[in-house]
């Protein structure tokens, strides 16, 4: 008998020890979060408007403001001269695992790992040692901003003061988001188990917010716009078309498959061939910009475009204001819910009825004196354009279509690596937009 009774306080403290291990990892678990979110604002403080984050890095923690680059590589914020105090800063060795996931060709005396920070809006581009610190953001459940989460060891690239140059008001580096294994979604997706997805919603104005998800859906915006997505492939440029990037390697910026362009649901002449991307020297194609705040084409596309937007509007032009090449008088132009009524711009994706639709709201840019013009850039005609943001300067392949900034503004993308897509819908559409995600309530 006495035996029996040691034998089951045996099982039974074996039992105990099992349920809480088993309970401990169950609560581990709970405490991952479904997805992460952060506010995004429009700032218009510096030469062209940037689109604005913020995490929370460093110990003690420290607010830091980014400016947003859809496709940059990674994160790189200014330590020059006292702008970086962490206690728990480390720099990344030349030898280390971490190195090599930033395709790094430099070391310093000290053998600390080494790549370009690169301001994506000036072309200006330094050396910087890489360094891991912790970062800290606020999780939700697609509905509501949720508990605050943390990584420790998130790397980055020093810049300087001469890379932060031009950055808006307070921005203290740029938050990359494009297809690297160390960009801020890749790093957040690893840490967190994520879905490799990220979605990303511009607000079109100051006085309001847009909101960048990491993870997946729900998205809600007065509704869950996960449900009204139409898709596309993502397809990759095998070279770069960066300003700083190695010889060799492919570009981590998001490249779409335009068929061909409407406009007024008629198709649009075009050389078809420069909406292709050569896989010989990378010109060609279209990419999706954050930085570039207008959509750039190459002139004879812009050309052919504009022809095609004039006659169907049929309204006078008036003198171009720069860096825009076609004008209108404001009066001559209607106005709707869904913004100026002038002719929609299609672009045709995979097939005939997939369509990126760009309405008066995202085509059209109002300016004083009761101007307003087509938010579209010739490439070929703005020779000054690469100081701005509008072009990739050096010998980088040149891109046909970049489609900018005032083009996304209350437009909701989802980014999904593992299957290679991008989900868009026009928030027009679903009498909602960017502004509309919860942040005044947390758990």
């Amino acid at each position: 008998m006495l035996v029996e009774m040691v034998v089951s306080t045996k099982l039974l403290t074996l039992l105990s020890i099992i349920s809480l291990i088993i309970s401990t990892s169950t609560a581990q678990t709970s405490l991952r979060p479904k997805a992460l979110v952060l506010p995004i604002t429009k700032d218009i403080s510096s030469t062209t408007p940037q689109y604005v984050t913020q995490i929370k890095q460093r110990t003690p923690l420290v607010p830091i403001k980014l400016t947003i680059d859809l496709g940059g590589g990674y994160l790189w914020v200014n330590c020059e001269k006292g702008n970086y105090v962490s206690s728990t800063s480390k720099p990344t060795l030349c030898t280390s695992s971490q190195c090599s996931l930033f395709a790094s060709h430099g070391c310093n005396s000290e053998n600390i790992c080494a790549r370009s920070p690169t301001n994506t809006i000036t072309g200006v581009s330094s050396y910087g040692d890489i360094h891991s610190d912790i970062v800290s953001v606020q999780s939700t459940d697609g509905n509501n901003p949720g508990r605050v989460v943390s990584v420790p060891n998130f790397l980055f690239i020093c810049g300087s003061n001469v890379v932060q140059k031009d950055l808006a008001k307070g921005v203290k580096g740029m938050a990359g988001l494009g297809r690297t294994k160390v960009s801020i979604f890749s790093q957040f997706s690893s840490a967190f188990s994520f879905n490799r997805k990220f979605a990303i919603c511009l607000g079109s104005s100051t006085r309001s917010k847009g909101v960048l998800f990491f993870g997946d859906g729900p998205y809600n915006l007065n509704m869950d716009v996960s449900k009204t997505l139409t898709f596309t492939p993502l397809v990759t440029n095998p070279f770069s078309t960066s300003p700083s990037s190695f010889l060799g390697e492919p570009s981590y910026e998001y490249f779409i498959d335009v068929k061909s362009i409407r406009v007024s649901g008629k198709n649009v002449p075009l050389n078809k061939t420069l909406l292709k991307i050569d896989t010989k020297n990378g010109v060609g194609g279209t990419k999706i910009s954050t930085v570039n705040p207008y959509t750039i084409m190459e002139t004879s596309i812009y050309k052919a475009v504009v022809d095609a937007f004039v006659k169907e509007l049929g309204a006078p032009t008036v003198e171009p204001v720069a860096p825009f090449g076609t004008c209108f008088a404001t009066k001559d132009i209607s106005f709707s819910r869904m913004g100026p009524g002038v002719p929609s711009i299609d672009f045709v994706l995979q097939n005939e009825d997939v369509l990126w639709s760009i309405i008066g709201a995202n085509s059209m840019v109002s300016l004083e004196n009761d101007v307003i013009c087509l938010g579209f850039v010739d490439a070929g005609s703005n020779p000054k354009a690469s100081q701005v943001g509008f072009v990739v300067g050096g010998s980088k392949p040149m891109t046909s279509i970049t489609i900018g900034a005032h083009q996304l503004e209350n437009n909701f993308l989802q980014f999904d690596l593992a299957a290679s897509r991008l989900g868009f819908r026009s928030l027009f559409l679903e009498h909602t937009n960017c502004d509309n995600f919860n942040f005044t309530s947390s758990v």
